[in-house]
């Protein structure tokens, strides 16, 4: 596994502040989404910062009342939305599992929930290429 220097500021990487803002009362998931963010490869990270549809945003489950997400909608296949949405408990958790969870989750984005290379199945898909950027699913 990679180690990954999760002590970045935001102000270091100035360009994923868009991504940050939903999670900046819930420390440490917001620097955990930045750990991940950083560790990608230029080309994941130009192909969401490129795309108006990525987004990142931060669960807002209220009990008894739900929960709302603003999204594009779906459209012709490779023009629906690139929503990744995580939850609040990311921030209890370990740090190597809300990592691993929220590059899964990119992911996932980034293949537009398809498969990668040889890999046809969507969760292994995720998997593999999150390991491939250093975070492996904690045993």
């Amino acid at each position: 596994m990679v180690n990954h220097d999760c002590h970045r500021s935001c102000e270091a990487t100035p360009i994923f502040a868009v991504y940050l803002t939903a999670f900046a009362d819930c420390e440490p998931l917001r620097q955990r989404v930045l750990t991940v963010l950083v560790a990608l490869p230029e080309k994941v990270q130009r192909d969401f910062l490129d795309d108006p549809r990525f987004q990142i945003t931060q669960e807002d489950f209220v009990p008894g009342k739900g929960w709302k997400l603003w999204m594009d909608i779906p459209g012709p296949i490779g023009s629906g939305s690139r929503c990744v949405v995580l939850r609040p408990k990311l921030a209890n958790c370990s740090e190597a599992f809300a990592c691993y969870v929220i590059a899964h989750e990119l992911a996932h984005a980034y293949l537009r929930n398809g498969g990668w290379g040889e890999i046809t199945d969507r969760e292994e898909a995720a998997d593999a290429l999150a390991a491939s950027w250093g975070f492996c699913r904690p045993m």
